[in-house]
């Protein structure tokens, strides 16, 4: 497994891929946007890419869904996974605040996932870990075999995400990692939407707001 980071758009979103050494094919998790060097990038070392999965709806992660559909229309369709519980803010600009940074923006061709399904994509088993609080259907995924969290906007380094955009609940927010993450193996390497990377062990001791 190799995770790579792209650092995109206007609020510094980490945009990951996950690339599967063996087969070459890799998953996008939260294009915020897609910069001309990602889809190159992906092109030059031969990734395949089989899926785009999202954390959550907001503008800043969701923005360069479609023009790197476009960018990969080479390879077939990449098909975009989410929390079920997210539908709303994917489907409305405002919800998802792209409206107040520039032209409005959805995805809807999604596969909605529920809390706790395991995926197999690009041959890796993902589950889904339902962490509402930052956005009403917020998640993350986790790679057991790997020890790897994807944990978007709700857990960053010694910091967590924000509540106060729609949707946005404070305490479900904290109760979400404290009941939902924590109790992840403490060796687990976290890679947040924004920030550096953290691992569940130095959360559980440092981090000052949980």
């Amino acid at each position: 497994m190799k995770i790579e980071r792209f650092v995109v758009g206007t609020v510094g979103t980490n945009c990951y891929l996950l690339v599967n050494e063996n087969t070459k094919e890799c998953l996008i998790i939260d294009p915020g946007e897609c910069p001309s060097t990602l889809p190159a990038h992906m092109i030059r070392e031969q990734y395949r890419p089989v899926g785009i999965l999202l954390t959550h709806g907001h503008f800043d992660h969701i923005m360069g869904v479609e023009p790197l559909q476009k960018a990969c229309a080479h390879v077939d369709s990449i098909p975009v996974y989410a929390c079920e519980k997210e539908k709303s803010l994917l489907n409305d600009p405002i919800l998802n605040v792209s409206t107040y940074y520039g032209e409005g923006c959805t995805v809807q061709d999604v596969s909605y996932l529920a809390d706790g399904q395991e995926i197999e994509l690009a041959g890796f088993q993902i589950r889904v870990i339902y962490t509402p609080g930052h956005t009403v259907g917020g998640c993350c995924y986790y790679i057991p075999e790997e020890h790897v969290l994807f944990s978007g906007d709700t857990l960053f380094c010694a910091s967590i995400g924000r509540s106060d955009f729609p949707t946005g609940n404070g305490m479900q927010l904290v109760n979400s990692i404290k009941e939902r993450l924590f109790v992840l193996p403490e060796e687990t390497k976290v890679y947040p939407g924004h920030m550096e990377e953290t691992t569940i062990a130095y959360e559980k001791k440092y981090n000052p707001f949980v």
